[in-house]
């Protein structure tokens, strides 16, 4: 089940990550360093304060919403919950531009604001999507989204003057549309009915993910705000371009495994009890070894011909080096949120991700203060890197607690085992040809990597080789059918 949800919302997800890769390639090319890393601030407080308006509003609606047949009461009670605390993210966000941006708050205000309110309106759609548990339409309308937040930017870029708030308004304006949309087509399968649940169950559980959401900002994020105070909007320009190419692909496998697993997680500990929900998660976890760790590791052998070939010749030298520190930030995390962090939602016990969550975010900005001065952006990547592995050791000793999950030691350590010889062929084939033109060492390294990868799978796991073939087999019968 895990797989077969992995392979229908990994398609859309991976689209999704291309487009924000390809416009991360076209942006750092039109704007300079300091546009794009003024744009990187955007986005930063945007999350921070969109996690703390949606984020918790979407969790707390899988948890108390119900699957399948969603009532209409629950989402309006819920929309007016979203106006409320949309509100009161935008006087927020707008004071916390002039601190942030000082010499040009009014553009960043404008800039993040904008980006908050079309936010909320496309991911609150998409969670009803979820809700109804129409996996086929979320992909597809991901697939949409993803499209027209490439297609939006480059276009204002090629219209108006070559400035970050042209790039980030572009980017909203794809995501209205693509929200508007998503709200259209969700909207005709609602069921008439009153609220499944009542206003205080909803803040009851959402408002500890609130704080949850703002502490994770100090762990996850906060490294960009000290790069940008104690060097410039450069130094953050460097660092994010290195996080999106490290991280993305990471995040795409642990994100697709998280959308379709989630849900019946929770129904499973609801209907089964804690155990069978840990078994589950034992399952889910082999899962995100198995296809994160081969990531990380070609990620990591080839991140120089990565960045040569994506990234303008000014970005070039200082990247490589973040690449490793990412890469395992991004690991930690994804284990932190899918798997353990799992546990603690489906307890209803937000709370105790608070505890998990600022422990991580203490070490993240104490190795901010200490690293960032004279490290640059490797500070930043090492201070991320500590953070995030704090944050899942405090989550694994939490939800151990609560319910124990079975580590399944032997398919991580098979994992590890192909993640290494899968890096130290791409590594080696791109080596062997790194006097080419860079495309070259790249191709023919990602081949090495990923036949390498296929030929331990095969060799390690050949039921799982077996599983994905058949899986695939039935989606593209379903698909013509």
């Amino acid at each position: 089940m895990f797989l077969r949800s992995t392979l229908i919302y990994g398609p859309a997800i991976l689209f999704t990550r291309i487009s924000a890769l390809l416009l991360l390639i076209v942006v750092t090319r039109l704007i300079n360093q300091e546009e794009y890393g003024l744009l990187t601030l955007v986005v930063t407080v945007g999350e921070m304060t969109d996690a703390a308006v949606t984020n918790w509003l979407r969790i707390a609606l899988l948890r108390l919403g119900g699957t399948g047949n969603i009532s209409r009461g629950s989402l309006v009670l819920a929309g007016k919950v979203m106006l409320f605390t949309t509100i009161l993210a935008l006087a927020i966000a707008a004071t916390a531009s002039a601190f942030v941006v000082p010499v040009r708050w009014v553009e960043f205000s404008i800039a993040v604001c904008t980006y908050l309110v079309v936010s909320a309106i496309g991911r609150f759609a998409l969670t009803t999507l979820q809700m109804q548990q129409r996996h086929s339409t979320y992909s597809l309308l991901e697939c949409l989204r993803g499209l027209l937040q490439l297609a939006f930017p480059i276009g204002a870029i090629a219209i108006f003057p070559k400035t970050f708030l042209v790039v980030s308004l572009g980017t909203s304006a794809g995501m209205l549309v693509a929200g508007v949309i998503a709200f259209v087509v969700a909207s005709r399968r609602v069921t008439a009915g009153p609220a499944r649940f009542t206003a205080h169950e909803l803040f009851s559980l959402g408002l500890p993910l609130v704080v949850v959401a703002l502490v994770g900002f100090g762990m996850n994020s906060s490294e960009r705000l000290f790069l940008n105070a104690f060097h410039d909007a450069t130094a953050v320009a460097i660092f994010a371009a290195a996080y999106i190419l490290a991280r993305q692909p990471i995040d795409i496998v642990g994100y697709a495994i998280n959308v379709g697993t989630f849900p019946e997680v929770m129904s499973r500990f609801d209907e089964e009890g804690p155990t069978a929900s840990g078994e589950l998660l034992s399952q889910v976890m082999a899962l995100m070894m198995q296809l994160c760790l081969p990531v990380a590791a070609m990620l990591i052998a080839l991140n120089g011909e990565i960045t040569e070939l994506l990234l303008p010749q000014s970005y070039h030298g200082r990247t490589g080096l973040l690449f490793p520190a990412v890469a395992f930030a991004a690991v930690c995390a994804n284990l932190t949120s899918v798997v353990y962090g799992a546990v603690i939602h489906a307890h209803k016990r937000p709370w105790l991700l608070i505890i998990a969550t600022s422990l991580g975010s203490v070490a993240t900005i104490a190795l901010s203060v200490i690293l960032i001065p004279n490290l640059d952006e490797l500070g930043a990547a090492v201070a991320l890197a500590g953070g995030s592995a704090m944050a899942l050791g405090a989550c694994v000793v939490i939800s151990e607690r609560l319910t124990p999950i079975p580590v399944p030691w032997r398919d991580i350590a098979v994992s590890l085992v192909t993640a290494c010889a899968t890096g130290a062929a791409a590594y080696l084939a791109a080596t062997l040809l790194r006097d080419m033109p860079v495309l070259v060492p790249l191709a023919v390294g990602g081949t090495a990597g990923a036949s390498m990868l296929l030929l331990m799978t095969w060799l390690l796991r050949p039921a799982t080789v077996r599983k994905i073939f058949t899986t695939i087999r039935r989606n593209i019968g379903t698909a013509q059918g």
